[in-house]
């Protein structure tokens, strides 16, 4: 099973070796980038929609990007996407009236 906080670690680890200190950007720049590779699959999907030949994988792939943006952007403002993930999707289901939960 993937490790949302493993990879929250070692995400941060690789921006500050490869890009910039994670501090370097701010909240706006976190963000900014996050909607840009959520435009770029949205882009995508667009073109699906209109039967150009999209390979879907690329979809998903930035889709990927947004996930690992949000993570970075989550640790710029001091809390863990993991935690986050699972408190809202708690508090969505206890406000919809679903069973599911997670731990």
């Amino acid at each position: 099973m993937f490790d949302f906080e493993k990879f929250s670690e070692i995400n941060a680890k690789r921006c500050d070796e490869v890009f910039h200190k994670l501090e370097d950007w701010s909240y706006s720049d976190w963000g900014n980038a996050m909607a840009g590779e959520c435009g770029e699959a949205c882009n995508k999907i667009k073109k699906l929609r209109r039967g150009e030949e999209v390979d879907k994988k690329d979809i998903a792939e930035e889709v990927a990007d947004v996930v690992g943006y949000a993570d970075l952007l989550c640790t710029r403002l001091g809390y863990s996407l993991s935690d986050l993930v699972k408190e809202k999707f708690n508090k969505v289901s206890e406000k919809r009236g679903s069973k599911y939960r997670i731990d």
